[in-house]
């Protein structure tokens, strides 16, 4: 997806929402988007931003833009909605979700005041297009009391490890090369 103009737009949503690819030019506001995929359960402090740029969290942002990375915006207008991306680690460097080298990690939020509007469904099912024309699966990590779990169930996520309180699932897609 990096490289094609944000002006391309895939679908718009009732309300305006348009769903566009993102772009290594994104790469500043999706450490915002970070912030917000981390969930908090109700009653849990907000923990300070510093700590999005530690390991292995800042490896979902940081340097945006590289060979392999790819996702979509949800905007309203020039405001962003939300957005999901995926991205490959490697095994000496994984992230919360790693599964293999050859399976990137997904990573989606939605800003609080268009959540429950399918805004965030509207996004995985792009981006998990997207993945089945690149690679043959994408994982994530997802706290086990997150109501997204239900979500990515729905979608054909299936669990296939835990560490602490979380969920490493994985979505098997059509291998894309034949």
């Amino acid at each position: 997806m990096m490289g094609r103009s944000s002006s391309v737009l895939s679908t718009t949503l009732a309300g305006g929402i348009q769903i566009r690819p993102l772009t290594s030019q994104d790469g500043s506001w999706l450490w915002d988007m970070l912030y917000l995929a981390i969930y908090l359960p109700p009653g849990v402090a907000p923990f300070p931003d510093s700590f999005l740029r530690q390991p292995p969290l800042a490896g979902y942002v940081q340097g945006w833009g590289r060979e392999g990375d790819f996702g979509f915006a949800a905007m309203d207008g020039p405001a962003t909605a939300g957005a999901a991306w995926a991205r490959q680690f490697v095994k000496s460097s994984p992230g919360y979700g790693f599964v293999d080298e050859a399976i990137p990690e997904l990573s989606v939020a939605v800003e609080h005041a268009y959540r429950s509007r399918g805004i965030g469904s509207l996004l995985l099912t792009s981006l998990l297009e997207a993945a089945s024309k690149r690679v043959a699966g994408v994982s994530l990590s997802v706290t086990e009391t997150n109501p997204a779990v239900r979500l990515y169930v729905r979608l054909g996520f299936e669990i296939v490890g835990r560490s602490k309180e979380s969920l490493i699932m994985l979505k098997r897609l059509t291998d894309p090369s034949g």
